[in-house]
């Protein structure tokens, strides 16, 4: 079995999504690991994430997956941010393999009859968002892409090889 594929079984939404994360999560976590230790605190421009912010950012969405399932809404209002303190290479792919594996979980207890079910984005007053639950999961893998990307141009400007994602890359061209 190639990298890319995996062995879960697409009978429901959840399945492919799950097997969707599985997928990305192989470019996530070459893409985290080419990070360097001595970078975390680098940022391209002072409206920027530093590294670490990112990376902790990319690392910790998958979490999403459990809080979406198992809840109604977030509230940053009453659960402020607070994201895990990482200062090396290690710490963050094993924060990532952490909240994948807590994905994994949810996906595989989870049931279709939750996506429709209405969830919440907010602080206080203010909400940001208010979708089905299935729509959350989706913006939640398009999350990972997107700062997954972002990470991808942060690393250029550090001149540093950038594997490919969906085909060759510039520096792994025979991928």
């Amino acid at each position: 079995m190639s990298e890319m594929q995996t062995s879960i079984a697409t009978t429901t939404i959840l399945d492919l999504l799950a097997k969707e994360m599985e997928q990305e999560a192989v470019t996530t976590r070459k893409m985290l690991e080419r990070i360097p230790d001595d970078k975390f605190d680098w940022r391209p421009h002072p409206k920027s994430m530093d590294i670490r912010t990112l990376a902790t950012h990319i690392a910790n969405l998958p979490s999403w997956v459990g809080m979406t399932l198992t809840t109604s809404e977030l509230d940053f209002a009453q659960n402020p941010y607070r994201p895990k303190v990482v200062n090396t290479t290690a710490e963050v792919l094993a924060y990532f393999e952490e909240m994948l594996e807590d994905a994994r979980k949810y996906f595989a207890e989870g049931s279709d009859d939750q996506l429709d079910e209405s969830w919440t984005l907010r602080e206080g007053d203010t909400i940001y968002l208010t979708s089905t639950k299935y729509d959350v999961l989706r913006m939640t893998m398009s999350q990972i892409i997107h700062h997954r990307a972002q990470l991808g141009v942060f690393l250029r400007l550090l001149d540093i090889p950038i594997p490919g994602s969906y085909g060759p890359s510039a520096d792994e061209p025979g991928m």
